[in-house]
């Protein structure tokens, strides 16, 4: 493994950046601070940014030459709402705020890599570093992309990277088409009408009603879809009832759905619908039936999934780079390949080993109270990102 020099000696100035991000976590569309900081840190590096884009997103300009050619890096930079466990110097010091997914990593990653490009400028083209906000749940992507960011960086295709724990640190996984699923929600509100828990026969219980609708749901995995395809329906919220003496008038029932592709997706919800009506309808009870569509599938393209496995290769070596397992798990970069050609990985975070004392005492995974990105992985991570941006530039078109 061939890491950059000058990557290497700013790794620890890139690290205390790091620390302050992950110390002072903000939340999608409030990322105004880290916006700040990645702006203050470009600007020192001689680097021309563009901010507001996605309301907080920032866009880094390295131009080189006198090609028109172009490549787009992406790193997300908002926080979760959640509890922060550890207790190490650069925990949370915000309440119920958290970078629990390792985005301050991702953008440490990006920073490092665009002070090496703007230094050392091995290319002919543009860099395009674009920090976007509310990955967890905005869709700061779409929102970018709705303010005009791909007509203003014409860029011909877009990377993402993601960390990995569990996945050894100096490894990377990638695969060609879909790589994480869409992210759908539903609520169902079933009507009945209440009545004394002794005399039941007087009302319309809508609890049997609600046990026999999520029973059902499953059968549209098992009976509806084909076995080949793949689909997750998880009822993961029913809220019924204030008192065990009283049938209640309603049940809301909440959960998540899960696909590859649009087309199970719309086959899931048209069924979800058609059994909540005829399940009430059995019952002389009704329902009102919500379904929304947040995240479409993260689906890779070919050639631009070939050429981040070939540099990848040469970086750490084929052994080292493997065939990315899909995951149900959504992301939002998925609106930038709905735009454009590009590839989104993962990089391997490790066990979580590499977290300090005072780190809480749960795994090191995504989305936990005790998860700490590994520092490790910055000039990993920069370096790929400089070896991806110059070669693609240099690469025949």
């Amino acid at each position: 493994m061939q890491l950059i020099e000058s990557i290497l000696a700013d790794a620890a100035a890139v690290k205390a950046i790091r620390r302050d991000l992950h110390a002072h976590p903000e939340l999608c569309f409030q990322e105004q601070r880290t916006a700040d900081v990645i702006a203050k840190a470009l600007g020192d590096w001689g680097i021309p940014i563009h901010r507001g884009l996605g309301t907080t997103g920032v866009v880094g300009i390295v131009q080189n030459g006198s090609s028109s050619r172009a490549v787009g890096l992406r790193a997300d930079i908002d926080a979760l709402p959640m509890s922060e466990h550890n207790k190490f110097a650069h925990a949370s010091q915000h309440a119920g705020k958290m970078h629990a997914c390792g985005h301050d990593g991702h953008t440490a990653m990006l920073l490092a890599a665009a002070k090496h490009l703007s230094k050392h400028r091995n290319f002919d083209g543009t860099v395009y570093l674009v920090f976007q906000p509310a990955e967890e749940g905005g869709g700061g992507a779409r929102e970018m992309i709705k303010d005009g960011l791909f007509e203003r960086f014409p860029m011909e295709a877009i990377f993402g990277m993601h960390n990995w724990p569990g996945m050894a640190a100096g490894q990377f996984a990638i695969k060609d088409g879909p790589c994480f699923a869409s992210s759908n929600e539903f609520k169902i509100t079933i009507r009945g009408k209440g009545s004394h828990g002794a005399m039941p026969h007087l009302g319309i219980d809508p609890v049997p009603v609600a046990c026999q609708m999520v029973q059902a749901f499953q059968t549209i995995i098992t009976r509806n879809k084909r076995p080949i395809d793949t689909g997750v329906i998880s009822v993961t919220m029913i809220h019924a009832g204030e008192a065990t003496n009283v049938v209640p008038d309603s049940v809301e029932i909440q959960g998540t759905v899960r696909t590859f592709t649009t087309e199970v997706l719309d086959l899931i919800e048209r069924r979800m619908k058609t059994v909540a009506e005829a399940t009430c309808a059995a019952f002389e009870a009704t329902c009102e039936f919500e379904f929304a569509r947040n995240y479409p599938p993260t689906i890779n393209h070919t050639a631009e999934t070939a050429f981040a496995r070939c540099v990848m290769q040469e970086m750490v070596g084929a052994q080292n780079v493997f065939e990315m397992e899909p995951t149900m798990g959504a992301e939002d970069f998925s609106y930038f390949l709905q735009h454009k050609p590009g590839a989104y990985f993962v990089i391997g975070n490790g066990d979580g080993s590499h977290r300090e004392g005072g780190h809480g005492l749960g795994p090191c995974m995504l989305h936990n109270p005790s998860y700490d990105f590994n520092d490790e992985l910055i000039p990993l991570g920069a370096t790929f990102w400089v070896r991806l941006a110059e070669q693609w530039l240099a690469a025949p078109r």
